[in-house]
């Protein structure tokens, strides 16, 4: 959370300028972004549009992706041991996955995780995106934002606008996430 409050001026711009369209630049880069966004929207509280959805959707997020892994991964080695396991570089006497499977239980983790609380990613970027939408009075607030986009474009295409683009991102992500995480349990002797 303090990494994303640190940060989060950074994704604001970041979307203001990815937002924009060829012919229509209201940004000319990022300094005059930020300029722009301090000037223009009250300040430093102008950065900081969409950070509730972002810290709300940070536990479920974690928490159904840790669940879902250690679940697999539980599962995968009491039903298959021989076939998924193998035994932990640290301790022999303990059995980790495969690194294959390890990739494709954090996968399976990330994209379920992301399905979760993706609802609340879209909130969060219609927030960031706020002054530059004409309807920006309707989102105001976390809940103004989810009610105002499930009224007008249903679940779908409102609440899940973006979700198979957004899986190409996450679930390699968190596939190597994962997989990196119980590398380095071994390598570090945690097992």
């Amino acid at each position: 959370i303090t990494a994303v409050i640190c940060t989060y001026p950074l994704d604001m711009v970041r979307v203001r300028l990815a937002f924009q369209v060829k012919g229509e630049h209201k940004y000319m880069g990022i300094i005059h972004a930020f300029k722009m966004i301090y000037t223009k929207e009250g300040g430093f509280p102008g950065f900081y549009k969409g950070l509730m959805p972002t810290v709300v959707g940070m536990a479920p997020y974690a928490g159904f992706s840790f669940f879902t892994f250690g679940t697999l991964k539980s599962i995968g080695l009491a039903q298959a041991p021989n076939m998924l396991g193998r035994p932990s570089l640290d301790n022999p006497d303990v059995l980790v996955l495969k690194t294959h499977v390890n990739l494709l239980c954090g996968g399976i983790a990330g994209a379920i995780a992301q399905t979760i609380s993706y609802p609340l990613d879209v909130t969060r970027r219609r927030m960031q995106l706020g002054a530059v939408l004409p309807d920006s009075d309707k989102c105001l607030t976390m809940v103004q934002t989810l009610k105002y986009v499930y009224q007008q474009h249903g679940i779908r295409r409102g609440l899940y606008r973006g979700l198979s683009l957004n899986y190409i991102r996450c679930i390699p992500s968190q596939a190597v996430a994962f997989t990196t995480y119980e590398l380095m349990k071994q390598f570090l002797h945690l097992n």
